[in-house]
């Protein structure tokens, strides 16, 4: 059901962008890919922004009924449920949209994986022409997409800062003197640790995942940039 439903549209959808770019670029076809799924999942990254900006807006308040329920569960748990139905949040909405996106990050993993010589040729619709790969994956005939690069690792890193800087910033600004929640200090040690893996992990892998992973990190920070100014200017 995977390989239906997610794989093979990928793949095919790959062959066909890759077929039709003038010169057969593999990385302009990895650039339309993304750009396609992007677009297919907006209303759902759309959503966990939102969800997201929202849970932080509340933050300071779920630390205050800690400090006063600190000694009964019952009633914090109570008292932050009501505290959601007050302001019309659901605490899980953010989770949804991000699990409905892991079977084709799962799929675009495979496909990057097998294309080019590995290609399962069974796998391709019968109206999408068999692609040729006497030229390599190639982006802008000088880098080699099946091949780990270091330097697109390094460009998804830091759209991968800049995406969570961004939402850090929309945080309430802290009193002075006031003590730093457990939200807020595991948020700054995030803003760092994401963009070490995403660059310790993006240098392992081929260069077309790692291409596609920086387009999508730098259109999701640009996503994020316009629902965030959009939702300031509707305050």
């Amino acid at each position: 059901m995977f390989t239906t439903l997610f794989y093979q549209p990928v793949l095919n959808l790959l062959i066909v962008l890759y077929n039709v770019i003038p010169g057969h670029d593999f990385g302009l076809a990895v650039i339309g890919l993304t750009i396609i799924i992007k677009l297919l999942l907006y209303p759902l990254s759309q959503h966990t922004i939102k969800s997201q900006k929202e849970l932080q807006e509340v933050q300071p308040k779920i630390e205050e009924l800690k400090k006063t329920h600190k000694d009964n569960k019952e009633a914090l748990a109570k008292a932050t449920m009501e505290l959601y139905r007050e302001h019309k949040i659901n605490p899980f909405s953010s989770c949804l949209p991000l699990l409905i996106q892991l079977p084709f990050l799962f799929a675009v993993f495979q496909v990057f994986q097998k294309f080019g010589q590995n290609l399962d040729q069974s796998l391709v619709y019968s109206f999408v022409a068999k692609p040729e790969f006497s030229s390599g994956l190639m982006f802008l005939n000088y880098i080699d997409l099946s091949q780990n690069n270091l330097i697109l690792a390094a460009l998804a890193a830091l759209a991968q800062f800049l995406q969570t800087n961004m939402m850090m910033n929309k945080q309430p600004k802290q009193q002075p003197g006031q003590e730093q929640n457990i939200a807020a200090i595991m948020n700054k040690q995030m803003l760092y640790m994401m963009p070490i893996l995403t660059l310790l992990i993006g240098s392992s892998l081929p260069g077309g995942l790692t291409l596609y992973w920086f387009v999508f990190s730098a259109l999701s920070a640009l996503q994020q940039f316009y629902v965030l100014k959009k939702n300031k200017q509707t305050v």
